[in-house]
């Protein structure tokens, strides 16, 4: 299952009769809330989330930065740069909780029943749940939503392609039917949708011109959510006001949230002006992704007397991969060799070391940090599963530990040179006059593509170990919009990436790796990979009956995609680094998976006066 936004849960309490004969068989009853993992950890009847503050005092403004523009919020279509934030007008069908894996609960919808074989679902939605206008959410609005949102966007259509079929089936029930059965997740993806006014997008804007849903607008559209436009200028900045009339305010789910009045977001062109604005005070909490700039940034007056505070949260709901990753649609990286000389050219301990102030760890999973990272050599139910694929996947994953190439002295520098060096001669380059060339005499040559100014120091570090190799390297920064443009249509050598994994693997594997989404543009799988025995591996994840089996697959698709050398793994650190100004206050005990600022935050008086200057 995605992380974000992107995870539910399957557990108990029959809120209300069986969905019509024609949809749902007559003992399948609605459910509160959904687990993958079990039963969901709240009743029915529950008051609040326990890691909230119910009694959280509403009001204040927080800001935030974003680097580069935006100039729609028509997050539908894949074109353009879409403001940030603009999910918080919308509601889905549910929302997850922070305090559990992969469990979430009725949001638009009141309860979801679906059958033992999981072959189609069907969602009740709340007869209060109403637009900002005032119009209730229909199940006119959730069908009219997802054709929309399948038909103009290629990600989502992939992403929801088991859904065959999608119906009003009650006065507030929708039925979602799949071309197939025993896919435990297909019911809770459905409800991550995000939902969309029909009436105001079939409608005319303020100057009667019909709106157009498969076109970027700067017209702030009608949402459902928490929050609503405030105010814009395009590029530049924009607003968000918390919805005081809002529908769910009161709801279980969404006691001791949305705390603040306003939501404001800040876009800078440049990371090192954007660091400087948050020293002067122009927002008030970043995510810091730069070693360097923890190490070394942070000592400034306001730091210093305690109005800016530094914190690190550990990240317990997620896995990543962030790597290298070379474009295998191109013949030069689709010999295995290849890709396995590249990862002997990366001086990793160098990098951590000069760039990193050894603040990393290197990734050896593409679930590093979670259980469902391989480890070792296969045994029990996982040898199992990789031997119904054994004569397509490398024999030495079965005898071997994965490890990447150490390079902590220069003895074991120029070793890996050489390693690499014999790989590329096994896959017959060679060099001549200094260049490293093909079979027909072609120098081997690698753009790296970058947006961001913190990777071009990764990627000029990397360049001199290549370069030694007698591979020509070019590094290319472009604009966000360009460089979102050319990863779409997979116009680049090699760039800087990765994939976030939740602790609940499914469908959007096939996104990430699948043979399919190779052929894509605008799929999550930047690599191009595609292998039989990865689609093999992706079936049977999606398709466990149970944890220890999820785990073990998870496990086996791991060690494939390793032992492949799709990509050259980069770094990795299981915590968050955060600043903020200090107004803010939060509960006692945040919840297990995420420190949600600011969603369960809220404004601090007391704390705001000590520090003065109340941003307006």
């Amino acid at each position: 299952m995605r992380l974000k936004v992107r995870s539910l849960a399957f557990a108990l309490a029959v809120l209300a009769s069986a969905a019509p004969a024609s949809a749902q068989p007559a003992e399948a009853p609605f459910r509160a809330a959904a687990s993958l993992l079990g039963e969901p950890k709240y009743p029915p009847d529950f008051k609040h989330f326990d890691y909230v503050n119910p009694n959280a005092p509403k009001g204040g403004l927080v800001r935030f930065s974003e680097t580069g523009t935006f100039d729609s919020f028509n997050a539908i279509i894949p074109r353009g740069a879409v403001s940030a934030g603009i999910g918080l007008i919308y509601d889905t069908l549910t929302t997850q909780s922070r305090d559990e894996v992969a469990t979430a609960y009725g949001l638009i919808a009141e309860g979801l029943s679906f059958p033992p074989d999981f072959s189609s679902v069907t969602y009740r939605l709340r007869p209060e749940a109403k637009w900002h206008d005032g119009k209730p959410i229909t199940p006119d609005d959730v069908v009219w939503s997802f054709d929309v949102i399948t038909k103009n966007n290629p990600g989502q259509a992939f992403y929801y392609r088991h859904v065959k079929d999608v119906q009003k089936t009650g006065e507030r029930d929708v039925t979602f039917t799949f071309d197939q059965g025993g896919n435990r997740e297909l019911p809770q993806i459905v409800g991550e949708m995000m939902v969309l006014p029909k009436h105001y997008w079939t409608g005319t804007d303020g100057a009667g011109k019909a709106r157009d849903i498969t076109q970027g607008t700067l017209e702030p559209p009608l949402g459902s959510g928490a929050y609503k436009i405030k105010s814009f200028v395009p590029g530049r900045t924009i607003s968000y006001e918390r919805v005081k009339d809002y529908w769910g305010k009161d709801l279980p789910v969404n006691v001791g949230s949305n705390n603040f009045d306003e939501i404001r977001y800040e876009y800078y062109r440049d990371d090192t002006v954007e660091l400087e604005a948050f020293k002067a005070d122009q927002y008030d909490f970043r995510t810091e992704v730069s070693a360097k700039n923890w190490a070394t940034a942070y000592d400034f007056p306001a730091k210093n007397d305690g109005k800016v505070v530094l914190e690190t949260f550990e990240n317990r709901s997620s896995g990543i991969m962030q790597a290298f990753i070379p474009n295998l649609r191109r013949a030069k990286f689709q010999d295995q060799r290849v890709r396995r000389a590249l990862n002997y050219a990366l001086d990793f301990e160098g990098m951590n070391h000069t760039l990193f102030f050894d603040q990393y760890s290197r990734i050896d999973s593409y679930f590093s940090g979670t259980e469902l990272a391989s480890s070792g050599t296969p045994k029990g139910l996982e040898l199992e599963i990789l031997n119904t694929v054994k004569d397509k996947v490398p024999a030495d994953l079965f005898t071997k530990t994965y490890t990447n190439p150490v390079s902590k002295t220069e003895e074991e520098r120029r070793a890996n040179l050489r390693a690499a060096f014999d790989l590329l001669k096994q896959a017959g380059f060679q060099v001549k006059g200094k260049q490293l060339v093909d079979t027909k005499g072609e120098p081997f040559t690698i753009e790296i593509l970058i947006n961001s100014p913190s990777f071009e120091r990764v990627a000029l570090f990397y360049k001199p170990g290549l370069e030694r190799l007698g591979i020509q390297v070019s590094v290319r920064m472009v604009d966000s919009s360009q460089y979102i443009n050319r990863v779409r249509a997979r116009d680049f050598d090699m760039i800087v990436s990765g994939w976030g994994q939740s602790l609940s693997p499914g469908n959007e594997q096939r996104d990430y790796w699948g043979s399919d989404s190779a052929k894509r543009d605008g799929s999550r799988n930047y690599a191009g990979i595609s292998n039989p025995a990865v689609d093999a591996l992706i079936d049977k994840v999606i398709y466990a009956k149970n944890r220890d089996e999820l785990v073990a697959t998870t496990h086996a698709l791991d060690r494939v995609l390793l032992w492949n050398d799709y990509v050259i793994p980069a770094w990795t650190l299981r915590y968050t680094r955060t600043a903020r100004w200090d107004r803010f206050a939060r509960p006692e005990n945040l919840p297990k998976y995420s420190f949600e600022f600011p969603t369960i935050w809220w404004w601090d008086q007391a704390k705001a006066a000590k520090i003065g200057n109340i941003p307006q």
